[in-house]
């Protein structure tokens, strides 16, 4: 796997350390998004904040986060790519810039939409104990079918056990326990959610102000002017319960998804909850080049099994026949924690390529029976077995019958004389 696998079309984005291109893939000719992170040029904390992302990335199946895709090392740039799921509908600012322009608001049922998806997607990290840290309105990227998907875990951190003290994010989305520079956990996450949900109906950031003091005072005051009346009272509830100062007052995912008013939305948006298992950090090795070593395997859907196992097929009288490299179904990056339905899916079509491609490899050989003398006069079990012959079949003579006498003579011979 290099970039000569893909096609760049465009370029999505530019980072301080990375650039983001809009990809075909040549294999598959389908669309993704690829991150370019130039990892000679970067610092052993941002090294490691490249492959961190790609741990998250990898350790999440969820239908509200980007999915991940394959990681591998480019030689020739000397970059670490990073393959992702592409979002055909931009991201969120996006969004807002463009109800902006056209002086509208957003629907509410676009809104609400929002509220649950989001919500999804941040408890999906949550439950790992992954703080994304840099939750906001441009890493909340769009689909035209709907979905609502996060994304950029560049800064994304495993809390373990502990409260995190860097501060990171973007400043009008960074909770007050940030610019304050206390501990904080995940319930920094619900901040800058309730942060992402004002921008998205106000089409504004609920915290704003000329310079950074007066922008810290705001934030630390929990100051903000309520969301317009055109909408309903439940997503005022919600904004409030979010943008709490104390995080222990702020609603978590789970509750916001067990509100009533949420339920009462939730059955328009349909959601498959998946099991996530965190992977192993990625250790950054010692040569660059061996870096490919230590990344997850690939997800993509038509992916083959790389368990270096094969099929083995019985056959009569012949040595067994070993078919290697055929078409697998889907692998996930953790297919041991795939649903039972799909993997019983899976392994039918497994089974059916499998019968339609090596058809003749399961027929049984032809077997000729020779002549064969059961042996006589053994006794077996106190009972002398009879003798019996397995011999050719001989064409018998014709025989004729003379009236006169009830002797069979036969053809071409002379009768004896008396």
């Amino acid at each position: 796997m290099s970039l000569k696998d893909y096609e760049i079309l465009s370029k999505l984005g530019e980072g301080a350390y990375s650039i983001v291109f809009k990809v075909r893939r040549l294999s598959d000719n389908k669309i993704y998004a690829l991150k370019k992170v130039r990892l000679c040029r970067l610092k052993e904390k941002e090294k490691r904040n490249a492959l961190n992302e790609v741990r998250i990335l990898a350790s999440i199946h969820h239908k509200n986060v980007i999915s991940y895709k394959e990681a591998f090392y480019d030689d020739d740039s000397q970059s670490l790519c990073l393959v992702m799921e592409y979002a055909d509908g931009g991201d969120l600012f996006q969004k807002v810039q463009f109800y902006q322009k056209k002086g509208t608001y957003m629907s509410e049922k676009f809104i609400w939409g929002l509220v649950i998806q989001i919500a999804r997607g941040t408890k999906a990290l949550h439950e790992l104990n992954i703080v994304h840290r840099d939750l906001k309105s441009a890493n909340v990227f769009l689909t035209t079918d709907g979905k609502i998907k996060i994304g950029d875990m560049n800064v994304s951190k495993v809390a373990k056990g502990c409260l995190e003290h860097t501060q990171t994010g973007t400043p009008y989305y960074a909770s007050p326990e940030v610019w304050k520079d206390l501990p904080y956990d995940i319930r920094s996450d619900l901040w800058s959610f309730g942060c992402v949900l004002y921008e998205a109906i106000c089409l504004k950031p609920p915290f704003r102000g000329e310079d950074m003091q007066s922008l810290f005072k705001k934030v630390t005051k929990g100051e903000y002017t309520p969301i317009p009346r055109t909408f309903s009272q439940d997503l005022q509830q919600i904004v409030s319960h979010l943008l709490q100062i104390n995080p222990s007052n702020r609603l978590t995912c789970s509750q916001i998804l067990q509100l009533p008013c949420v339920i009462n939305h939730i059955n328009d948006i349909i959601c498959e909850e998946t099991e996530n298992l965190l992977l192993k950090t990625i250790n950054f090795p010692t040569k660059i080049n061996k870096v490919i070593e230590n990344l997850p395997r690939p997800n993509f859907e038509e992916t083959i099994p790389n368990n270096n196992k094969s099929l083995v097929l019985p056959q009569m009288g012949t040595k067994n026949i070993i078919i290697r490299d055929i078409s697998a179904p889907p692998l996930k990056t953790h297919q041991e924690r795939e649903n039972s339905e799909k993997s019983l899916y899976y392994l039918k079509k497994y089974r059916e390529m499998i019968l339609k491609q090596n058809y003749g490899a399961l027929q049984l050989p032809k077997v000729k029976y020779p002549i064969q003398n059961v042996a006589s006069g053994k006794c077996i079990n106190g009972k002398v077995q009879k003798e019996f012959t397995i011999a050719q079949r001989i064409k018998s003579e014709k025989i004729s019958r003379k009236p006169s006498t009830n002797r069979s003579i036969a053809v071409g011979h002379k009768p004896p004389d008396n």
